[in-house]
């Protein structure tokens, strides 16, 4: 058993994975790709970079994690995204809570959040919910897992206290808009399924009342106007989204994700 392992979660991102793995090998234990069944360089790339790569089917993000916590290890897990990079500053934070952590254990978290720098379209997005936006990344992992039936935007259930570092992630998450409209509409889809799951069918206020309520919440209460007109237009595109397209593939009876 490692104490530190770093887990990359990947499908098709070798455009992306040299970088990653650059960012976590050195200071941690032990570097894993945890591949999805990509079809271009990922996986050879990542092996080039100093990587064990482990192949496993993808069918959902939550099951991917979970199947981490359950085989790799590792006393903690650090999960990084492909297109997410750890500053020196942040892998000196993670380090330092890790060493206290094994110190006092009774005294100490079982989890910490990770805030990220959001850039979209090269653009740093600071409004809108995209800044700090923590993300509970750095598990004890006998002390965490995934339900499974959060399948997209999943989040660990942590026994113990968590807490938050300081430094961000930085999260280069759309290079282009065409990117973004395509991770967009799986998005959708997959919140269609999780409303359909729960039995829950669309009426007619919820083609306007949602849509309003999601560009209200992300331009509005979340300070996407600090970004300008770009804050404006991401506000609109997640009102779209998130607010109008999930139950439109509800009505339509296309809310089932393969």
């Amino acid at each position: 058993m490692v104490n530190l392992a770093a887990v990359i979660l990947t499908t098709n991102e070798a455009h992306n994975i040299t970088a990653c793995v650059g960012s976590v090998r050195g200071w941690v234990d032990a570097v894993i790709v945890w591949d999805g069944g990509s079809t271009d360089a990922t996986c050879a790339l990542a092996k080039k970079a100093g990587a064990l790569v482990v192949q496993r089917p993808f069918d959902n993000f939550a099951a991917q994690r979970q199947a981490v916590l359950d085989t790799i290890e590792a006393e903690w897990i650090l999960f990084i995204d492909a297109d997410e990079r750890v500053t020196p500053a942040l892998a000196r934070e993670i380090m330092a809570a890790v060493q206290d952590n094994a110190v006092t254990p009774s005294n100490r978290p079982a989890g910490y959040w990770i805030p990220r720098r959001n850039f979209i379209v090269e653009h740093e997005t600071r409004g809108g919910g995209f800044f700090p936006d923590y993300q509970l990344r750095l598990l004890k992992r006998q002390l965490a897992h995934y339900p499974l039936a959060q399948e997209v935007h999943e989040f660990a259930k942590v026994t113990g206290e968590v807490e938050r570092l300081a430094e961000p992630l930085l999260h280069y998450n759309y290079t282009s808009w065409r990117q973004f409209y395509r991770k967009q509409r799986t998005y959708a889809a997959y919140e269609a399924r999780i409303l359909a799951a729960r039995g829950i069918r669309p009426r007619p206020h919820n083609f306007i009342l949602q849509p309003l309520r999601e560009f209200y919440r992300r331009f509005v209460t979340l300070r996407g106007w600090q970004d300008g007109w770009h804050g404006l237009y991401l506000a609109g595109l997640l009102a779209w989204y998130y607010g109008l397209q999930p139950y439109w593939l509800l009505l339509t009876d296309r809310g089932k994700v393969k």
